[in-house]
């Protein structure tokens, strides 16, 4: 089928109504969809159908949507469907109401100084969250990054993304966009996450100043000056960007891998850093300075010195490039010529070097012993014999932050004057940020304490918190620290116990307000019992145990008994039998019974139910009380 916009007002795959067409890319077109079985909107990325057949195509739309959908994060735009049809395969994914940041960039200009480090930072959150899945991203540019009417960004296209450490050749080309490729891209070899900090480096420097830091009339140019040239500092170009958000872009984009940031982690504590106006790190801030003061490599010499060859200047092998062989004549004769040219230059050189030999007194000099010593120490020191300092940091376990691990030449050898001496220099252990786990349980925040290659030590402190629970930890959460550091941990201890009153027999009144007194919260559990009603007959846990404040005592209570034996009042007075029978769980019905006895006046003398019978309470009990010399109507009850 042709993808096209006979699409708009179609239903798609038998579920998806096309609206309107959002964007066209190299490989897929975009459109905004209603999905019609979960009622949403969509963006749907369809393959063009000349690429529909192409199995390198095909194999690049497959693992875009199966590298996104392994991620979730709030700043990667999230996968929903994918599937075949119509001819041709799709994604279904994230509608995000916004616009590219490249549509930002060219529409707006210059981003504000603390909107491009926010920018920044949430693109490096996207990326970190890749990496620790281990997938590099690879296209990391701003065409890239999506951004809502609220200023939050997404990170889509993970069409070239891999796991791992990976080639950058494909079909015989280089993958990525030209502006944006690391170094280690633009010669097709292989790359890890260093290389997205490299293009996160190139997108801050877009947004600080407009405008990327390498540009040309092709690929080609391009690819080159990210090989060989040193961009100028964004301050260059606009003066109010700060000393240290310049040294971060210039650490990001450090030709050599070893020399940038070595983690997203890493990067983005700079960038938040510089946000509460604290110093950058010193590592930072030594590798910015080395990068800007370092002169370019000699094999820059060679290619910006080289004389121009129209109508190409540069051709690189196919394997990198695809590029069309013009036609050639024969060589022989310009060789000869360019031969002899040759030897009168070199002889010419020779001299040279001879005259300025003999003027400075030696050809060579011996290289100094610079491992275990400063690089602030020893970079004076190979300055000041007549050569020039080419620093390389990396991690090292056993030996301290910013001194010389290892050089090259070796201690003692000789080397012409200007040549340069590589010092490697350790930026201490690999780092790490210390994860968040206060208010987490021990195991809880043991595990991730383990997943960040920390060690511990835990100190069990007393507090109202819940025993196990963490409430403090030391360094902080966010810190960036040596892996293998230790964190300290308060653990709690939780409240210290108290004794549980014995309310047995109480009512449940009393006794509720004997244990909320101690700090125990009450339930009740209300059951049949022999015992007057509202009784405490029994409680969980056992009175005389120690319990935390707060712990729930549970009560029994009593609904009071089934029956009651019925008290026999007879030959009681008339109050005495009523408050006994009233006591009893009764209710009295009073009717008068005539006697001749004067004794007998005010006493009962019959009662119904008898004493001694069994009766619910609340039965009405009814009494004949003597009245002496007279008669009554019945009372009532």
């Amino acid at each position: 089928m042709a993808v096209s916009d006979t699409l708009i007002n179609t239903l798609f795959d038998g579920r998806y109504r096309i609206l309107r067409k959002l964007g066209t890319g190299g490989m897929a077109n975009v459109y905004l969809a209603e999905d019609e079985v979960l009622g949403r909107r969509v963006a749907i990325k369809i393959l063009n159908d000349r690429h529909a057949g192409d199995d390198q195509f095909v194999e690049r739309f497959r693992r875009e949507a199966k590298n996104a959908a392994s991620l979730s994060h709030p700043n990667i735009v999230s996968i929903y469907d994918r599937g075949e049809a119509e001819g041709t395969y799709y994604i279904a994914m994230e509608y995000l109401d916004g616009r590219s940041l490249k549509e930002l960039i060219v529409a707006r200009g210059p981003a504000p100084i603390h909107l491009a480090v926010d920018y920044a930072r949430q693109v490096l959150a996207a990326i970190r969250f890749a990496h620790r899945h281990g997938i590099v991203h690879r296209d990391i540019k701003p065409h890239n990054v999506l951004v809502d009417g609220e200023g939050r960004l997404k990170v889509t296209d993970f069409g070239i993304a891999r796991a791992g450490v990976s080639q950058m050749t494909e079909a015989g080309s280089i993958i990525g966009t030209a502006q944006y490729l690391s170094p280690e891209q633009a010669k097709g070899a292989p790359v890890d996450q260093t290389s997205d900090l490299y293009s996160v480096g190139v997108v801050l420097y877009e947004l600080l100043t407009g405008v990327v830091p390498f540009s040309g009339d092709t690929p080609v140019e391009i690819a080159m000056k990210h090989l060989s040239s040193v961009p100028e500092p964004p301050s260059a170009k606009r003066a109010d960007v700060p000393r240290d958000l310049d040294m971060v872009v210039m650490r990001a984009l450090a030709k050599e891998p070893s020399e940038r940031y070595q983690s997203a982690e890493e990067m983005d504590a700079d960038l938040r850093r510089i946000n509460r106006g604290v110093a950058i790190s010193p590592v930072t801030e030594e590798a910015a300075t080395a990068i800007i003061s370092r002169p370019p490599p000699a094999a820059v010499t060679e290619i910006t010195s080289r004389p121009p060859r129209p109508p190409v200047p540069y051709a690189p092998p196919a394997a990198y490039y695809d590029y069309d062989e013009p036609s050639r004549r024969a060589l022989w004769p310009w060789l000869v010529a360019l031969l002899f040219v040759a030897a009168a230059l070199v002889g010419g050189y020779f001299l040279y070097s001879q005259i300025q030999d003999q003027l400075s007194g030696s050809k060579t000099v011996a290289v100094g012993n610079y491992v275990g010593i400063r690089e602030a120490d020893a970079v004076p020191m190979i300055r000041a014999k007549g050569l020039k300092p080419n620093v390389v940091r990396q991690p090292n376990t056993s030996v301290n932050e910013t001194f010389v691990i290892s050089q090259t030449p070796k201690p003692g050898e000789r080397t012409p004057k200007n040549n340069y001496v590589t010092l490697y220099v350790s930026t201490g252990p690999p780092k790490t940020q210390v994860p968040d786990v206060v208010g987490k349980k021990l195991d809880e925040a043991l595990a991730a304490l383990q997943a960040a290659n920390l060690k511990w030590k835990t100190v069990t402190v007393k507090s109202d918190r819940p025993q196990g629970e963490v409430i403090a930890q030391a360094p902080t959460a966010g810190a960036s620290v040596a892996q293998a550091s230790r964190v300290r941990l308060e653990v709690s201890k939780g409240p210290t116990p108290v004794a549980v009153p014995n309310v047995i027999g109480s009512s449940f009144d009393t006794a509720n307000s004997t244990l909320l007194a101690k700090g125990f919260a009450v339930s009740r559990t209300d059951v049949k019992s022999d015992q007057p009603k509202d009784t405490v007959i029994g409680m969980s846990p056992n009175p005389g145990t120690f319990q935390p404040p707060k712990t729930t005592i549970n009560l029994t209570v009593s609904q009071g008994p089934a029956t009651s034996t019925v008290p026999d009042v007879t030959s009681l007075s008339q109050s005495d039998a009523q408050a006994q029978l009233k006591a009893s769980g009764f209710r009295v019905r009073i009717v008068p019974q005539p006697v001749t006895d004067s004794n007998q006046d005010g006493i009962v003398q019959t009662q119904d139910p008898p004493g001694g019978t069994q009766a619910p309470p609340g039965t009405i009990v009814t009494i004949a009380v003597g009245k002496f010399g007279s008669t009554t109507t019945p009372g009532p009850p």
